[in-house]
């Protein structure tokens, strides 16, 4: 029986591991199955080199505006927050998601949490509660885009009014579930401890712990003030990826072949963002699928350069991230070791002994 449990857990892991690349053929075989490719990367040959600067600076301030607006959902828990921790922290999670999907915000709350000494628990509690801003912002940007493009989105998008639906199904059930857990914390903290009590002392013991982190991570936006500022920089955060989609245009010079706008830019990045609901590494595959089709089937550029414009832009991106995450990681480690402090891996910060409570 042991043996068959050992396989079986085996088995789910190997799958677990194998799905996410399953998805990531299918989507690029599916994105890229009627496209000259050598074609495409002539174009890509052919970029403009000032746009792709604009591109890069434009991306590194999108995720600065994320870690500003994180900055105020962790005030009441730490206000002293590092605000390179905070941005490191960011592009880490999205660094790591470019191997491993959704593994990404685990190790976010890992990281900021050793870095600045504060529960690791707490701080995936404010992570929880960014996601649930982050599928409301893109659902309501998305809305948007309907309004403004000149004809019926949802006939020339099929799948775009089922997915708005389960979007706003999930932000329903996460912010009633969320304020259900805030509400009535101590009945839902007894029946947990009840229920591990039966299956272990300690056990119960740390999940107490854990429970009463999170619940504050969760209640950690509490000003009015914090609240008005979280959503004028969602707003940003929404703005500047919509500018970085805008720019990307003109890498290519799409321009040349007909009129491109900001509104073009900020439907193709609102459209595009539901590929990251897909599991794959970094978005790869359904990215590239969904921006293909939108340039291709709402704008009519042909899919060679709808091609280009999908694998030069998630280049840079996957690039960056990962570049990234391993220059903060070093730069941090180092200024750690200076100040007398140990260094953070990606198994030390695994470690329990250390958090604070």
């Amino acid at each position: 029986m042991t043996l068959d449990k050992q396989n079986n857990n085996q088995l789910v892991r190997i799958v677990g591991y194998l799905f996410p690349l399953f998805l990531t053929i299918l989507f690029l075989f599916l994105a890229f199955k009627n496209v000259d490719l050598r074609e495409s990367f002539k174009l890509i040959s052919n970029a403009s080199f000032i746009p792709i600067i604009l591109y890069v600076v434009i991306f590194y301030l999108s995720h600065l505006a994320r870690a500003l607006r994180w900055k105020y959902m962790m005030s009441s828990i730490k206000k002293d927050i590092s605000g390179v921790h905070l941005f490191g922290s960011v592009i880490v999670s999205y660094g790591v998601s470019c191997v491993v999907p959704r593994l990404g915000e685990l190790y976010r709350g890992l990281f900021l949490g050793k870095w600045e000494g504060v529960s690791r628990s707490t701080v995936i509690g404010t992570i929880v509660v960014e996601r649930i801003i982050d599928i409301a912002s893109f659902a309501l940007a998305a809305l948007v885009s309907i309004s403004i493009f000149s004809g019926n989105l949802y006939d020339k998008i099929e799948w775009l009014k089922p997915s708005l639906e389960i979007g706003f199904s999930i932000i329903f059930v996460l912010t009633a579930l969320l304020i259900s857990l805030v509400k009535f914390q101590n009945n839902f903290k007894n029946g947990l401890i009840r229920f591990s009590n039966k299956i272990n002392l300690k056990i119960s013991e740390r999940l107490s712990s854990i429970f009463d982190t999170l619940i504050n991570g969760f209640s950690s936006v509490k000003s009015s003030k914090h609240i008005l500022l979280i959503v004028i920089w969602t707003i940003i955060i929404l703005l500047l990826y919509a500018l970085n989609a805008f720019v990307g245009f003109y890498m290519l010079k799409m321009d040349d072949i007909i009129p491109v706008s900001f509104s073009m830019a900020w439907i193709l990045m609102t459209i595009s963002s539901f590929g990251a609901m897909i599991p794959t590494p970094g978005g790869t595959g359904p990215y590239h699928a969904i921006s293909i089709l939108i340039l291709t089937q709402l704008y009519l550029f042909s899919s060679e350069i709808s091609a280009a414009y999908a694998i030069l832009t998630h280049f840079i991106n996957y690039s960056l991230f990962v570049i990234t995450t391993l220059i903060i990681i070093y730069l941090v480690n180092r200024q750690r070791v200076k100040t007398g402090l140990p260094k953070e891996t990606f198994l030390s910060v695994f470690n329990i002994h250390s958090e604070s409570k």
